[in-house]
């Protein structure tokens, strides 16, 4: 290396030190259910605790799928979303918006957190919006599938919009989140460094203004004294992990349903993580490490929460208790949003009935059969006995 470019570099150090010519990150929340303003709240509390690193103004884009046109100004005056997160103070610093050019023309990191249905049509409005050289970090706890292939939210989000998007997964329900009750979450970001089959020309480099995005600086954003964080570099088992719980979850609800005890509980979670597991390795090996489902919130700590208390978990409980539908208990617990875990396990299915697969994943079949109508909750154990 050159004196003149050791120099240069120098002196960049200096001027970033000083802060002369340095740039900022501008963070955008896009959702505003319970677990986008949870995550809202964590950001904006972070980006006003780190001025020399992020600009002190969060947005976070409300949709219109929030059921209230009035949401967006009730959340900027009393700094608070009832319909969603009721009780709880958001900060200041927060904006929500209900325009999404808007919200992410200017963002160098963007945090996506809307149900997956809506994904792609999110993606569509943003396209041609977004900085070339933005960042994204995909909440969202789903896989994209179709018959003939299954992807991650965070491949879908960066190949539609051609920028690096990572992946945040772990066992947080919202509401303990929100209320800073003690939780940890796992991150994952591994950016490829030159040219790939989805960015052919490489990445938009971000400006060297800016403070590099690395796993330090996302642990700058996200990590608090009750939401730790461990930030990797296993995309796939992180998504993937946050994505085929929920349909454990369901088969855990069942169970509790019909008041088997924790036995019972138990042994479908065992089987449930081996097939998460199994399908990380099955489609994802390459990239997917089996370690990530058992060492990371993301995987059995996620398991263990939503098969206690998460919304699929509950609602399938409901369902065997009732009598009624699992539609119907969804209308009438989770005001206006929708579980996560019925999509994944109807399109997880289709994917694996195309591949002729269904018997290498038992549970993820029966709990498909018993959504669908084809088979009964009580059929669950002779369902996934594989000997």
């Amino acid at each position: 290396m050159s004196s003149s470019t050791t120099a240069i570099r120098r002196l960049k150090l200096l001027n970033r030190t000083l802060g002369i010519g340095s740039m900022k990150h501008r963070v955008t929340v896009i959702g505003s259910g319970n677990w986008g303003s949870a995550i809202a709240k964590i950001v904006a509390e972070n980006a006003k605790g780190n001025p020399d690193v992020f600009h002190e103004e969060v947005k976070m884009f409300v949709s219109k799928h929030s059921g209230s046109r009035n949401l967006t100004s009730i959340i900027n005056t009393i700094h608070e979303n009832p319909k969603y997160l009721p009780g709880i103070a958001l900060p200041p610093n927060l904006f929500a918006t209900p325009s999404l050019p808007d919200a992410v023309s200017e963002a160098s990191i963007l945090i996506f957190n809307v149900p997956h249905q809506f994904v792609s049509n999110i993606c569509r409005q943003i396209n041609g919006s977004c900085l070339p050289y933005a960042r994204a970090i995909s909440c969202i706890k789903g896989v994209d599938v179709s018959p003939d292939g299954v992807s991650l939210f965070s491949d879908t989000i960066g190949r539609k919009l051609g920028i690096y998007c990572g992946a945040l997964s772990g066992a947080n329900i919202a509401s303990e989140v929100a209320k800073e009750k003690f939780s940890e979450t796992t991150i994952a970001y591994a950016p490829p460094e030159g040219p790939t089959e989805d960015f052919p020309k490489g990445l938009t480099p971000v400006p060297e203004e800016l403070p590099t995005v690395d796993h330090a600086l996302l642990k700058t954003l996200f990590h608090t004294s009750y939401f730790h964080v461990r930030v990797v570099s296993d995309v796939a088992g992180v998504s993937l992990g946050g994505a085929l719980k929920n349909i454990v979850a369901l088969a855990a609800g069942f169970v509790d349903g019909l008041e088997w005890g924790d036995n019972a509980k138990a042994a479908v979670m065992r089987v449930g993580l081996l097939e998460m597991r199994k399908f990380g390795k099955m489609f994802f090996g390459k990239s997917c490490k089996s370690a990530t489902f058992t060492e990371e919130s993301c995987g059995v700590a996620d398991l263990i929460t939503s098969c206690n208390g998460g919304r699929n978990h509950k609602c399938a409980m409901l369902s065997v208790r009732t009598g009624k539908s699992i539609e119907t208990v969804e209308g009438e617990e989770l005001n206006g949003q929708k579980l996560q875990g019925t999509i994944t396990a109807r399109e997880v299915n289709v994917y694996l009935k195309n591949k002729g697969l269904e018997h290498e994943f038992p549970l993820f079949t029966a709990v498909y059969r018993i959504l669908n109508g084809e088979t009964n909750v009580e059929s669950l154990p002779q369902l996934i006995e594989t000997d």
